[in-house]
């Protein structure tokens, strides 16, 4: 796996973020690992990960972000 930093962003419908979401909510609820395909790489969001909600303001725009950190195993 390479070390080369990553930063993908996609945008989805409604309908498509309620049900990830949904899947997130209930891999949560039921202490499990999250799995998720982003840009074509299947992510794995471990159950040991924290969790926080960022709040960014500015001028133009207000951005509300779920986060997801854990550190990589070797």
């Amino acid at each position: 796996m390479s070390d080369q930093g990553r930063d993908f962003e996609k945008e989805y419908s409604a309908k498509e973020t309620a049900a990830k979401l949904r899947r997130l909510a209930d891999c949560i609820e039921e202490g499990k690992p999250f799995e998720i395909m982003i840009g074509g790489e299947r992510i794995y969001v471990p159950v040991r990960a924290t969790f926080n909600i960022e709040h960014e303001r500015s001028d133009e725009e207000e951005e509300v972000e779920f986060q997801f950190k854990w550190a990589r195993e070797p």
